[in-house]
Order: structure tokens, then C-alpha cells, then sequence
């Protein structure tokens, strides 16, 4: 199935586009429209890949297939270096949020790494404060269409890097500005939380919630460092968190699985998974148990009871949206309606909102499944 009929796709008649959606993984520089990247780059004289948006879409398709994190992230060099200033940062983040809307996305959360946007002389808080007034601008067009949206910062810190409590520090110094989240990303494997523990320590004691990027690149290890060193209330991917489920048998449909310690913490603890079906095939993340959408564990963790939700990644490199997401797993798995409504109330409960607003999503969502 081609990825426009995914789009039009529908499910006991309802269009999977239009279904209310939340979005918990999803990155700004790594959902910046190609025409823009094009544009920005002529601006700015920097070379390209290719000249036009389709070519540019075809690079980042043939690069992200390589079946690593490190490969894969390789993509982002060409972004990042167009969203140095200001006027790009909050261009970028208003057309990311309208793109959200057009996904049928009713909350949303865009993580993305300040200290990667300085090298055009901004100020951490500077590159904030523009991608907010994106986000804000986004919004209020969203507002005017007849929609409606909202989206709230994740700031990240590089992994491999030694700025996390200065990042930290900033996310919280904008908690009543837009940010509602604290992460840490890049290259997974030999960067555990552990290296930040500083950071960690600082956003505990100041109550302010934390996502981790684990369980993608390295395995246990690193998901165990992100709840024990990073206090993550959820973790980004988490998909190999799988490999501490033993399968002792099989029957048809029935499988009898053993837990490991850390895979009954996460499920019995209800910590949601942040996983991405195509960015998890695209990285190799899954390739313990195969390279393709049926192959991914997704499935065997939805029935054992974990909070999975579904999320893009980035959908600019894997060519994505949440709509075609839910579509591929539907075309995996079979899933109905109550399937794909499950894993958006999953997802309205695990958003860095107050409890109030976090129950307000849960009731749009039902009522737009409804209809």
C-alpha cells in the first residue's frame, strides 16, 4: 500500500486521518518540510543533496534505510544547519505545528535540542523563545482554519555532549512558557543517563518531567539507566525492552511469556512506550526479531498489557505521519478501532499535562471516535 492511500485510509468507515490523535515523539528538525530545507539552504548558500523537494524527499528515504542509529541520524547534519536563526527556528516550528493539525493531531509534543541551533550566535533561551513563537503562530493558524491544536516543548540535551543541566536549567526556567519536558538524545549506545545524572538530579528536585531515549540502540542497560539515573516517566522507543520477555510457549494465538525484573516494573508501573513502527525498522532497533512492521514487538507488548503508543519519530527522514503509522500497524496486526482508540488514551494519559487537562483529552478523543 502506497503511502498516499495509507493517508485516505479508513476503518469501519471512519478516516484514519481525521481520528483525534496525540503525538508524544516527534522531532522538530526531523519533520522540517523538504521544500523549506531547500529554501532556507539557498538562503543560507549551503549545497544540498538534491534540487528539488522530491529529490530531497527520495535522499532522506535511501539514507535513513540503513539499519543504524548513527547512520540514520547522519540525515540531521543538512537540517540542523538551516535552522540557525531565529526567523528559520520559528518558521519551521509554525509549519510543523500546522502540519501536526493536518495529521489530525489535537495535542502534541516536539522535542528537539536547543544547543544544536546556536551556531548562528542565539542563546539558548533565544532559540526557545523563537520556537515557541512558532508553535503559538502555528496554533493561532490552526485556530482560523476551524481546527484546533496545542503543542508543547520537549527540550532535549545531546547525549554525547556535557550540556545537559544547562538545557535542563532552561526547560525549566520555561515551564510556564511553553516547555512541558525534559529529554536526552543522539547516539543511544555507550551515552547512558548515567552521564547526566547531575541534570537528572536537578529536574527531580525541581518536579519537572522527564522522557528518556532508551532501549532503541543499546538494550536493557540503558532503560534501566533511564529509570533509575534519569527518573524517565516515559521512554523514548523503549522497544527492546522486549528482550526481557522470554517466550516459553505458543499456542495459536496464546503465548505464555516470562518477565524479566525490569519488563514487569515498566508494565506493572503502566510507564508508556514511545515507539515508532517505521523509524524502528529504519534503525535497525528491531532487528532481533526481524526487518519489517510484523516483525516489530509492538504487538506482542500491546496484548501483555504495556502502554504502548504510537508515534512518527521523525517524519520528514522516514517519510511518515501518525495516520500511516496507525496504518501500517492496522495492515500488521489487524487492529479495529478500539485498538488504535486504546493507544491514543494511552497516549493522553502519558502527556506532560495536569491531570485535569490530561482528562480533558480523553474525552475528545472519545467523542471524536464516536462519530
Amino acid at each position: 500500500m502506497t503511502n498516499a492511500q495509507n493517508e485516505d485510509r479508513k476503518i469501519q468507515g471512519l478516516s484514519l486521518r481525521e481520528l483525534p490523535k496525540v503525538s508524544l515523539h516527534d522531532h522538530l528538525d526531523g519533520g522540517v518540510r523538504p521544500a523549506t530545507i531547500l529554501e532556507l539552504a539557498d538562503e543560507a548558500g549551503i549545497p544540498t543533496p538534491a534540487a528539488d523537494a522530491r529529490g530531497l524527499r527520495r535522499w532522506f528515504a535511501e539514507q535513513s534505510n540503513a539499519g543504524s542509529l548513527t547512520e540514520y541520524l547522519k540525515t540531521f547534519d543538512l537540517v540542523t544547519s538551516v535552522m540557525q536563526s531565529e526567523r528559520a527556528l520559528t518558521r519551521i516550528a509554525r509549519e510543523f505545528v500546522v502540519d501536526l493539525a493536518q495529521d489530525g493531531v489535537i495535542y502534541g509534543e516536539v522535542r528537539w535540542a536547543p544547543e544544536q541551533h546556536v551556531d548562528g550566535g542565539l542563546s539558548l533561551a533565544q532559540a526557545v523563545d523563537a520556537v515557541q513563537r512558532g508553535i503559538e503562530e502555528g496554533e493561532d493558524e490552526v485556530d482560523a482554519a476551524g481546527g484546533g491544536i496545542r503543542v508543547g516543548q520537549i527540550l532535549s540535551a545531546m547525549r554525547h555532549d556535557n550540556r545537559a543541566r544547562e538545557v535542563a536549567e532552561v526547560a525549566v526556567a520555561f515551564r510556564e512558557r511553553g516547555v512541558v519536558g525534559f529529554d536526552i538524545a543522539g547516539a543511544e549506545d555507550g551515552f547512558p543517563a548515567s552521564q547526566h545524572r547531575d541534570a537528572f538530579d536537578f529536574l527531580a528536585s525541581e518536579f519537572f518531567p522527564v522522557t528518556v531515549h532508551a532501549g532503541e540502540a543499546a538494550g536493557l542497560a540503558s532503560i534501566r539507566s533511564a529509570l533509575i539515573d534519569g527518573r524517565a516517566l516515559r521512554l523514548g522507543h523503549g522497544v527492546r525492552l522486549a528482550e526481557d520477555l522470554q517466550i516459553i510457549e505458543q499456542e495459536g494465538d496464546e503465548v505464555h511469556v516470562q518477565f524479566g525484573d525490569l519488563a514487569r516494573w515498566v508494565r506493572d508501573r503502566e510507564i508508556p512506550l514511545e515507539m515508532s513502527p517505521s523509524s524502528n525498522v529504519q534503525t535497525g532497533a528491531i532487528a532481533r526479531w526481524g526487518d519489517e512492521i510484523a516483525d516489530h514487538p509492538f504487538d506482542l507488548l500491546y496484548q501483555l498489557g504495556f502502554s504502548v503508543t504510537v508515534n512518527t519519530d521523525n517524519r520528514t527522514m522516514s517519510g511518515t505521519t501518525l495516520t500511516r503509522e496507525l496504518g501500517l500497524l492496522v495492515d500488521a496486526f489487524g487492529y479495529d478501532l478500539d485498538d488504535l482508540e486504546t493507544f491514543q488514551f494511552n497516549a493522553a494519559a502519558a502527556a506532560f499535562l495536569p491531570v485535569e487537562e490530561r482528562e480533558e483529552l480523553v474525552e475528545m478523543i472519545a467523542e471524536g471516535f464516536e462519530r
